[in-house]
């Protein structure tokens, strides 16, 4: 019987939300949480279920492999599975440290889930199988049945199919493949069907990026109107406009021309994705409106725009991200605008 240890994070371990982020380490026996959704439908027996708050991990990463050196030693399990992790960035972290943790220490087979926008994603897509998920958990069982397929063929031993045919997330490796066409007439095929317009699929995907042109420099900021914008989720105390903690869909602008810096109790974060204590004490280290007024008076800049600009970035798709950039860029020059400071988080 092949013996499986599972990971999750203190949410989907059923601890608690954000505010169980930081707690240690810890191991249960059999499933727990969302390794249940995995019970029975694996080819083997989830022996235990490790579970650390996100925020721990990301912290503390030594000492919590130390945690799992320790775990894997006595609990000797055959293969590992993690998450899913979707979208959230620091789950994803932990889930792709774990698992590449694992397989290069103990040479255990490892297993987790993301979606492609995950920044972990990047880090890990060569170092374990990484099923491609939707963006929330609300795709959770769509995700879970994909990776028990998949798992269960690696703990079979048998052969793994292509990223689309198994639903994995390519990991740059090529392999030889039998065809019944020459590559020549694939390739002809495939750009007849791109001149009529027609669907085809290409052998080699090659990745498509965005054409930045930096903008020209300021040729004098002493006279230059700056504006401010931050995805660090500062807003007006309790949040008026109802900014969400992560994934969001659109951003806010709050007038800034009566204020010489953000004051605790009359602003503060609402952002998901970090401990917002210290941001909430002074939102300024988030998004530095003090210095900026400083460097008013003092002559540095020429003025500070009237209004400041907040999103979370918490989780925000690129997609997103760009349309909002792009709404943002507009107003600031038709409201003459110089130039910018974004800061994050």
């Amino acid at each position: 019987m092949t013996r499986i240890l599972f990971y999750t994070n203190q949410f989907f371990g059923q601890i608690g939300g954000e505010d169980k982020a930081y707690i240690p380490p810890q191991i249960a026996e059999g499933p727990i949480g969302s390794a249940n959704l995995f019970k029975d439908k694996l080819d083997g027996e989830i022996v235990a279920t490790l579970i650390c708050g996100d925020n721990y991990y990301a912290e503390n990463t030594d000492s919590v492999r130390e945690f799992i050196s320790s775990a894997l030693e006595r609990l000797k399990p055959d293969f590992l599975v993690a998450g899913p992790a979707f979208n959230a960035g620091r789950f994803g972290i932990a889930c792709g440290d774990i698992c590449t943790f694992a397989s290069e220490k103990f040479g255990i087979k490892t297993l987790t889930g993301m979606y492609i926008e995950n920044p972990a994603v990047e880090i890990y897509k060569d170092k374990t199988y990484i099923v491609e998920t939707g963006k929330s958990s609300a795709s959770i069982r769509k995700a879970v049945s994909s990776m028990i397929s998949l798992g269960n063929k690696l703990i079979r031993n048998e052969n793994i199919g292509l990223p689309d045919e198994e639903g994995y997330i390519a990991k740059g490796i090529r392999v030889n493949v039998f065809k019944d066409k020459t590559g020549a007439e694939r390739a002809l095929d495939m750009l007849i069907n791109k001149i009529k317009g027609l669907e085809f699929d290409t052998e080699i995907p090659i990745p498509v990026y965005d054409n930045i042109i930096p903008s020209d420099p300021i040729d004098e900021l002493k006279s230059a109107k700056i504006a401010l914008i931050t995805t660090g989720g500062i807003v007006p105390f309790n949040n008026p406009d109802h900014l969400p903690a992560a994934t969001a869909k659109f951003y806010k602008k709050y007038p800034i021309n009566d204020i010489d810096r953000f004051n605790e109790g009359e602003f503060e974060s609402v952002h998901a994705g970090y401990d917002p204590v210290y941001a909430n004490y002074n939102p300024n280290i988030i998004l530095p409106l003090d210095l900026l007024r400083e460097a008013e008076r003092i002559g540095d800049i020429g003025s500070l725009y009237e209004y400041y600009y907040v999103t979370t970035g918490n989780s925000t798709s690129v997609a997103d991200a760009t349309r909002m950039g792009g709404e943002i860029a507009k107003e600031l020059k038709e409201a003459g605008v110089q130039g910018a400071i974004l800061t994050s988080t």
